[in-house]
Order: C-alpha cells, then structure tokens, then sequence
C-alpha cells in the first residue's frame, strides 16, 4: 500500500526521496560522463513527478524557473531545484536583510537570497536532509558565496531563535509537512515585527479527490499534501499574520498533468481507476502560487 499509516511514515518517504535527489546532484557533479540521464528519485521519475527530462528528472512543476538565475549561482545548482516557483524574485528581497528558506534542498533559493541581501545580510537555509545540506554546502562553496548558512533541523521547530529574520521564503515545500499550522506559527515566531512570508507552494483550487488524497506519490510530489487557497490564508491569519494572499502563478495543462501522472504506480490506484482516469480528476485540482503574508509591527 502506498498511503502511509503515520505522520513518521510520511515524512520518512518524503525525507528518502529527496535524499535520492541530493545523491543523484551530487553524482552529476562528480561524475558527470557517468550519470545515466534518469530521474533524481529513479528511472524515469523526478522528485516532484513524472518522467525525467533532464539529467535530474526536471517535470511540469519543477522546470523553467530560473531563467534569470544563469550566472549567479553554478548550473549545478540550478538543475538541483526541485521547486514550483521562484520566491528570490517574488520577495523582493533589499540589502541587508536576513532571510529564512524553509526545505532549502540544494540551496539555490538560500544562495540567490544571499546575493540579493548582500554582504551585510544572511540567507538561512534549514532542510531535514542530510544530502541535501551536503549538496547545498558544496554549491555555496562553488559559487564563493559566505553570507548563507545551512541548519539541519525541520520547518515544524527550526534551529534559530525567536525574531530572527526579515522575510521567510520557501518553494513546494510547506506543503509536504504533516502539521502545516506548526510551521507557519514557527515563521511567525521566527520574524521580527513588519517582517513578511513569501512562499511558492502548490496549493488546491478545489478540494483534491479523496480516491488520489493518500497516495505517497502524490505527497512526495508535491500535490496531495497542498492547502485549499483560501485555507491557506484562513491559517495564515488564525497565526497573526495580516493581508495574507494567494497569487495563481502556474497553471497545468492536460498534457503536463499526463506527464506527472507517470508518477503514479498504477497497482496503487484505487479500482477501476487508471492513469487517465486520475489525469481527468486532477484537472484544475492544483497549481503553483505565490502566498504572501506579514507579521504586524
């Protein structure tokens, strides 16, 4: 069976996968000429859905994102995002600030935050995955950045003390926690007062088919776990923070949802449903957005 029993079981697939993602980076890297050009999680397969099409799987959610990004940070780097958005350039990020990236992976988002806030500013990144910190390391030691500092710990209870920063960030993260209340209660502890939550995250347009809800797949995918949009600001204002909002930022095409479909076994679907079928009951279930929210003053 592939719907998990607990929440331990759930973040244990999650925090498994994505650690097959940081080893896959850190293959490309080493040993570029021997990388079979399969996905970061398996054959075929990216972390956040369907069939690779890229050296690490890059799929409908996680492609085409940081065109503005090239010479920045290193392509090693780039290629290892496995987000639905860009929330470095949606934040707006001034010189100076500090800033928080919750499940910062490889560290890309953590790594253009530090260019942006410059040296008198520090990008934070926590992440549960011991690859993936390792990855995130060495893509800050290759791009010469020193104002970024990894934490391993979970963005349910992060390692840094109360109002610590100016802006929390994340990407297609907050969405495969199991206690998503906990996590934005611990950005709103961890900003100071005025700071602000700029988050890309997949989040509900309707409410998901309870037949897909529980499917492993589909949470290590990014889409199961995911908040109905006004539930996402209902929550945000039940912690304190204000003019919280969601912005649509991508929407998926038939053809896209065929493609992360491939992710699916099809001994896991429910009876009578195949491929096609959990295709035509995700359309306009889902897409990427933009979630903005401020700490009052």
């Amino acid at each position: 069976m592939s719907t998990p029993s607990s929440d331990d079981q759930l973040r244990a697939a999650v925090q498994d996968r994505y650690a097959a993602a940081a080893r896959a980076s850190l293959q490309v890297i080493e040993a570029p000429e021997t990388s079979a050009a399969g996905s970061c999680c398996g054959p075929a397969s990216s972390c956040c859905g369907g069939p690779a099409v890229s050296a690490l799987g890059k799929d409908a959610i996680t492609r085409d994102l940081y065109d503005h990004g090239a010479g920045e940070v290193s392509a090693a780097a780039l290629e290892a995002s496995l987000g639905c958005g860009n929330p470095t350039a949606l934040a707006e990020l001034t010189p100076g600030e500090d800033v928080l990236d919750l499940g910062s992976g490889g560290g890309l988002d953590v790594l253009l935050s530090a260019r942006r806030v410059g040296p008198h500013g520090t990008a934070y990144g926590v992440d549960m995955t011991p690859e993936m910190l390792a990855l995130a390391r060495r893509n800050q030691a290759e791009a010469g950045i020193p104002n970024a500092t990894f934490l391993q710990g979970t963005i349910e209870a992060v390692p840094l003390p109360d109002a610590s920063v100016d802006v929390v960030i994340s990407n297609c993260v907050i969405n495969l926690s199991t206690d998503k209340d906990a996590v934005l209660g611990e950005a709103f502890r961890l900003l100071r007062p005025g700071g602000r939550v700029a988050v890309s995250d997949v989040v509900l347009l309707r409410p998901l088919p309870g037949s897909l809800a529980g499917l492993v797949a589909l949470w290590t995918g990014c889409v199961a776990g995911a908040l109905l949009d006004r539930d996402y600001v209902n929550r945000l204002h039940a912690v304190g923070f204000v003019d919280a909002s969601v912005e649509v930022t991508r929407t998926y095409t038939l053809s896209d949802l065929a493609e992360l479909a491939e992710m699916i076994d099809p001994a896991d679907l429910p009876d009578g449903l195949d491929r096609a079928g959990a295709v035509e009951a995700l359309e306009g279930t889902f897409a990427s957005a933009f979630v903005r929210a401020r700490k009052p003053t």
